[in-house]
């Protein structure tokens, strides 16, 4: 098939850092690690890594596949593949989905991603020191309130999204996961550094690693195989948009293998990073989202060198939640480009007010529009759960679908460079394992 010229990463280790830094989220800083803590230790890893093996892996490589195969945004893609396969248009509705999610997923990521940009002025300026319990949550409570706070910090978070995109692939995606990423692993490293220092960090290994068989349930395991599929950004049309700039000499599973080991890794690092202050100053570590913006500040502002601690911690997440969302604009602005007479910067500009006038729906739902409900679910919930449940794992599903059912196996056999025992292994978990366990997680996410 003739392709259209189309922008290209510069290297593999560029693509790389930018499918981690899309990986690596805010989740990952605080829920995978509370995750393993509290669901059965080293038991609920290797949970975790039999599902990202066997779903999330798969999904993944099948996503890249139809991007570089298409080098069109996501919509445009799925259309030619499909027709090109003597398939039907109906396909093009998973380009649709992946892409609708990224933009609604922004939408509220950019709120979350505004309260991290706060808390690290807050650092510097020492907001935090010598506060107790009741003071850090009326801090978090009054910026919840306060629509004036939170439209601020969301404006300022995606302005820098908006500039970072707007600069292109290489220039502008790349340059700022070559930047972020290694940035991000060097705070996370001195904040762990300083966990082995604080004469806590046994504890925190025996919470994250002590397996606990008896923690292992169908629950927990329907816990590890979401997790495996969401902390890839699977089924947001952006690594179908990333897959578009990829070029032909990029082995899938090696880049997915070493993609997947990043984004793992820097999960537990965090764990490993937060959980030795946490249990250095005798808090919990249960607390979910509240852990960061409540419990993390509390003992940031009672500790020896807390200000520098909590400056670092506060920048690491503000990192962590920039890579993922120049990623989650940027299948909306490759559409946009493709679809319309639109310029990169035009269609950034266009996509980023769009996601910027959903995430001031989002953040007023703290507040002056506590009361508007859909579903019983106020707007910041209801974006979340429509596409955590229903969105990225229909787009899922549909990109392991398609390319284990419709596109030519030999073709497919010959892009992946397995050996023939290796694409019996393939087949079986793209054709069966992977799109059974994508239906489980849809399935019970909706019960």
């Amino acid at each position: 098939m003739a392709k259209l010229a189309h922008a290209q990463w510069s290297s593999r280790m560029g693509f790389v850092l930018a499918a981690a830094g899309s990986a690596v989220g805010l989740g990952n800083i605080w829920r995978f690690s509370y995750m393993v803590g509290d669901s059965g230790g080293a038991a609920f890893v290797l949970v975790y890594l039999a599902c990202v093996a066997l779903v999330g892996l798969p999904i993944l490589v099948a996503e890249w596949m139809i991007g570089r195969r298409g080098q069109k945004n996501p919509i445009n893609t799925m259309a030619d593949l499909a027709a090109d396969h003597g398939k039907s248009k109906a396909w093009a509705l998973v380009g649709v989905s992946g892409v609708l999610a990224a933009f609604l997923i922004l939408s509220f990521y950019s709120v979350i991603g505004g309260w991290s940009l706060n808390y690290t002025l807050g650092s510097v300026i020492g907001t935090f020191n010598g506060q107790d319990a009741d003071a850090i949550s009326g801090l978090f409570g009054g910026m919840l309130a306060s629509p004036v706070t939170l439209l601020l910090w969301h404006t300022a978070f995606m302005v820098l999204v908006i500039g970072i995109v707007a600069r292109g692939v290489t220039k502008g995606l790349e340059s700022a996961a070559r930047l972020l990423m290694p940035a991000l692993v060097v705070l996370m490293l001195i904040l762990v550094g300083y966990g082995v220092a604080s004469g806590y960090f046994g504890e925190a290994l025996a919470f994250m690693f002590r397996p606990d068989w008896s923690a292992l349930n169908g629950g927990v395991v329907l816990a590890a195989m979401g997790q495996a599929f969401f902390t890839l950004s699977l089924g947001m049309g952006i690594m179908m948009a990333y897959g578009s700039y990829l070029g032909e000499d990029v082995n899938l599973i090696s880049t997915a293998r070493t993609v997947i080991i990043l984004d793992t890794v820097i999960a537990l690092l965090a764990g490993l990073a937060i959980f030795p202050i946490v249990f250095a100053n005798g808090l919990s570590a249960g607390e979910g989202p509240g852990l960061i913006f409540v419990t993390l500040p509390l003992a940031f502002g009672n500790m020896a060198g807390g200000t520098i601690l909590g400056l670092m911690f506060f920048l690491l997440l503000t990192f962590a939640a920039l890579t993922s969302a120049i990623s989650l604009l940027e299948p909306t602005v490759e559409m946009l480009e493709e679809r319309t007479p639109m310029s990169r910067v035009t269609a950034t500009l266009a996509s980023g007010i769009g996601v910027w006038l959903l995430g001031v729906a989002a953040l007023l739902s703290f507040n002056v529009w506590s009361e508007v409900l859909f579903f019983g679910l106020n707007i910041f919930d209801l974006l979340d759960t429509f596409t955590s449940k229903i969105l990225l794992p229909l787009t899922g599903l549909g990109a392991i679908v398609f390319v284990a059912w419709c596109l030519k196996r030999d073709s497919v056999e010959a892009e992946l460079g397995l050996s023939s025992t290796g694409v019996s292994v393939w087949n079986v978990i793209a054709r069966f394992v992977a799109p059974a366990g994508v239906i489980v997680v849809f399935v019970t996410g909706l019960l």
